[in-house]
C-alpha cells in the first residue's frame, strides 16, 4: 500500500506494509522524529543533569534587562531544576543514609562552579555529582540573584 505523507517543503512517497514498517529503508534510517528530551545527554553513575534557572528578561516592573546583564546572571546562577538521575544516584547508603536529597523536578542550590557545563541548543545544562547539591527550594526566584 502506498501513502503520501506532506511536510512543510516537499511530498514524499513511502511504502508500507501491513505491519506498518517502512520498506526499503535500513533500520539505522528507520529512526522517528526525537523530542528534546531524547537529545539531552543521559547521567551516568553518580551524577545528575541539571537546568540552570534562567532570569525573564523584564522586571516585575516592566523594565527590560539588557542581554550582558541577563548573560551575567546565567553564569551566576546557583539554582537548577533536575532534568534526570544517574542509576546510582544516592545509592551509597552511608554517605546518604536519610535517603536523597532531590528527586527529577525539583529545584536545587549549587555551588557557582560546579559540575561540568555542556552547551546545549538555547542554552546550557550542568552535570552535577549527587553530592554537589546543597540545598533544594520550592521556587528558584525566592533566591536573590545578583546581577
Amino acid at each position: 500500500m502506498k501513502t503520501e505523507e506532506q511536510s512543510s517543503t516537499s511530498v514524499t512517497k513511502k511504502i508500507i506494509t501491513p505491519n506498518k514498517e517502512l520498506v526499503g529503508l535500513k533500520k539505522s534510517e528507520k529512526k522517528e522524529v526525537t523530542n528534546e528530551k531524547a537529545k539531552l545527554p543521559q547521567p551516568t553513575g553518580w551524577r545528575m543533569l541539571v537546568l540552570p534557572f534562567k532570569m525573564n528578561e523584564k522586571t516585575k516592573g516592566g523594565v527590560l534587562l539588557q542581554q550582558e546583564t541577563i548573560e551575567r546572571q546565567q553564569v551566576g546562577s546557583q539554582c537548577g531544576n533536575v532534568l534526570a538521575m544517574g542509576p546510582d544516584c544516592y545509592q551509597d547508603k552511608d554517605r546518604f543514609s536519610q535517603g536523597p536529597w532531590c528527586k527529577v523536578g525539583d529545584w536545587v542550590v549549587f555551588a557557582r562552579y560546579a559540575g561540568s557545563r555542556i552547551e546545549i541548543e538555547g542554552g546550557e545544562v550542568r552535570l552535577l555529582n549527587d553530592d554537589e547539591v546543597l540545598a533544594t527550594v520550592q521556587d528558584p526566584t525566592d533566591i536573590l540573584h545578583k546581577f
